[in-house]
């Protein structure tokens, strides 16, 4: 998991097959990246806590949510462009 979090960010612009290059035209994907940023932050504090159990859960949690990221991030852009009709 700890390679896979570095690699996928290598494996992004290969990745990236929407119609338009910035996030100004795709809302929902405004809304994951903020989304996608809070998750960080709280996956760098919870790096931060003592081994315990409370944190050893929500760090799991979060890394399942940090690897959503990448996986619904592209479909809501597919579906973004069939509703605009790219």
């Amino acid at each position: 998991a700890l390679v896979m979090s570095i690699a996928i960010l290598f494996f992004l612009p290969i990745l990236h097959t929407s119609k338009s290059q910035g996030l100004q035209f795709y809302p929902m994907n405004q809304i994951l990246f903020w989304y996608m940023f809070i998750i960080v932050i709280l996956l760098t504090w919870i790096g931060a806590r003592p081994v315990e159990d409370l944190y050893i859960l929500t760090g799991q949690i979060l890394t399942v949510l940090y690897f959503l990221y990448y996986i619904i991030n592209p479909i809501v852009s597919k579906i973004w462009d069939k509703t605009l009709n790219y």
